[in-house]
């Protein structure tokens, strides 16, 4: 198994830029963040920024938690890669991450000088400081799970390498810790209600929402939804489609990650 380092400070844009540096080593194994990634998909460990302080989310990124290792070790066992890309801020971080993990050494080092100019670091850090957000390179559906409810953003870049290869589409998530020191932001529940109840006005069939549940969990939501329909409706059909427009309301309009929606007819409204 080849081991290939990616370095740079914190901010500077490794994360944005890692995908490209994996694409030119045919490398399909990203380790970022905590995270295993193959093929844009996370298939092991918690994202270091979900982490609720920031000392944690070093520890984290270092795979020096309980449970870690073991979780990251069995997955990379099962895959069986080539070649791994481990990100980190410093030569000593991919050095600890490596021997934590119990990989081989480090045969290639990439510094983040060596693929951005010093005018595109000065920018990502610029942006690090005054937004605080932070890439992760998968795409936002990969990674909403473990953010629901933070900001996530996706970010789709059009790439291409050497003359007469097809254009490639590298996706990335955007999100803000809850470590940030901007803060953090909370979505009521009254939210949750008034864009159910905004879907059922445009939905014919449904003639009002009578009562909206939220339950929170760590991963997402589950919301419970009572209506009253109008007579005549074909029942089945339509709340399928009122279950599906909210659920898309709800997941693009608060960032939430929608577990399921379960809804309740309580009634029929009969004009006079």
């Amino acid at each position: 198994m080849k081991i290939v380092a990616f370095v740079g400070p914190s901010g500077t844009g490794k994360s944005h830029r890692a995908q490209m540096v994996a694409r030119e080593r045919n490398i399909d194994y990203i380790i970022d963040d905590a995270i295993l990634i193959h093929d844009n998909k996370v298939i092991a460990g918690t994202s270091a920024k979900k982490a609720a302080t920031r000392i944690e989310s070093v520890k984290r990124a270092l795979f020096s938690m309980p449970g870690q290792v073991e979780e990251i070790q069995e997955v990379i066992k099962k895959e069986n890669p080539k070649s791994i890309l481990i990100l980190g801020t410093s030569d000593d971080m991919v050095n600890k991450i490596v021997n934590n993990l119990g990989l081989p050494k480090i045969e290639e080092t990439v510094y983040i000088e060596d693929v951005s100019t010093p005018e595109q670091i000065a920018l990502a850090k610029s942006t690090r400081m005054s937004e605080g957000k932070h890439v992760i390179p998968v795409p936002t559906f990969e990674i909403k799970k473990q953010f629901s409810g933070y900001l996530l953003d996706p970010l789709q870049i059009f790439k291409w390498k050497g003359r007469g290869t097809a254009p490639y589409v590298t996706e990335k998530s955007i999100i803000r810790p809850t470590f940030s020191y901007l803060g953090n932001y909370i979505i009521s529940d009254n939210v949750i209600r008034t864009i159910a109840e905004k879907v059922a006005m445009n939905t014919t069939g449904i003639y009002k929402v009578q009562r909206v549940k939220v339950d929170s969990y760590s991963n997402g939501i589950m919301i419970y939804i009572d209506v009253i329909l109008e007579y005549g409706s074909e029942l089945r059909s339509l709340m399928k489609e009122y279950k599906e427009k909210a659920k898309k309301e709800i997941d693009k309009l608060t960032a939430m990650n929608v577990l399921d929606i379960q809804i309740v007819a309580k009634g029929l409204h009969i004009p006079e």
